[in-house]
């Protein structure tokens, strides 16, 4: 068996859940280095399957001044000196199609951006890697739309296969959690995960001093939304996560505290564990008699 294979089942056979975290961007070396270090050490306590996020490029900034990262070469170069030195799985995402081969060659799990999951070329590039494909539902997509997503995945020869709930555009500057789509999303025949702090942005919400916009987001609900996904009965839960948020150069308004992982992780562990959801309920429509 394959090793992208192999971890693709060791995530579908996580219990409660697996978990997909990291800092939403790279920023230093240094910095990854005491993320990755810290999240292992949590993860490791309470049992969890852990794999790293981070992005080498935000390409999709609200603004063209904003900070997008490190770049290609110097980003994965950090990614993978975070995976040998504390043996953990990663996962980050790309843009176009011509990133996919060299970050098949440090990632385990490569993402999809909500915007781009229907993009074909792109899905098929990075299923031909041989890598482990996670898609972000798009903000404007239907919960179906993710079950022709992947199977573009499988039609391209790679079987191993997740989708992602990021939220669903609700009016101009706002997104919404839809807990059905947690359910409608199995349809695509695969893990489901939930990402409980991209879901709460705000997309351009946020007035900025001089003028321009940013996005802007709901930290405190992340909980509410992550108590929600685990008792639906999600696979996985995606996560950024920042031992200083308000210092973050992204997505600082929903990135999680770092000091409050392990109590929140805590408190999901329990829910997954007393939770049925991943079990289909029986309806049984014949008449009741005494």
């Amino acid at each position: 068996m394959d090793s992208s294979t192999l971890l693709f089942n060791q995530l579908k056979a996580a219990e409660p859940f697996f978990l997909l975290a990291g800092p939403n961007v790279i920023e230093s070396e240094d910095h990854i280095l005491y993320m990755a270090k810290h999240l292992k050490d949590i993860t490791s306590k309470l049992g969890l399957k852990f794999v790293f996020k981070s992005s080498f490029d935000k390409a999709n900034r609200t603004s063209s001044k904003s900070f997008r990262g490190p770049g290609l070469a110097e980003g994965l170069k950090i990614l993978e000196k975070v995976k040998t030195t504390y043996d953990v799985p990663i996962v980050t995402d790309v843009h176009e199609s011509i990133q996919c081969e060299a970050v098949g060659q440090v990632a385990d799990i490569i993402q999809i951006p909500a915007f781009l999951c229907r993009q074909t070329d792109l899905l098929v590039a990075a299923a031909k890697t041989g890598k482990i494909i996670s898609i972000k539902k798009g903000q404007f997509c239907a919960p179906s739309v993710m079950a022709n997503s992947a199977e573009k995945v499988r039609l391209a020869g790679n079987q191993n296969v997740m989708v992602c709930e990021r939220g669903t555009m609700f009016g101009y500057n706002d997104l919404i959690v839809d807990p059905r789509n947690f359910e409608w999303m199995r349809e695509a025949n695969c893990p489901v995960v939930a990402d409980i702090t991209h879901s709460l942005q705000q997309p351009a919400g946020k007035k900025l001093e001089g003028g321009g916009v940013a996005s802007g987001g709901l930290r405190e609900l992340i909980p509410c939304i992550a108590r929600t996904a685990v008792a639906v009965g999600v696979d996985g839960i995606f996560m950024e996560v920042h031992n200083d948020p308000l210092s973050a150069p992204v997505d600082g308004p929903t990135q999680w505290p770092l000091r409050h992982l392990k109590e929140l992780l805590e408190e999901l562990v329990a829910i997954g564990r007393v939770s049925k959801g991943k079990q289909q309920f029986k309806i049984d429509l014949t008449p009741f008699h005494d």
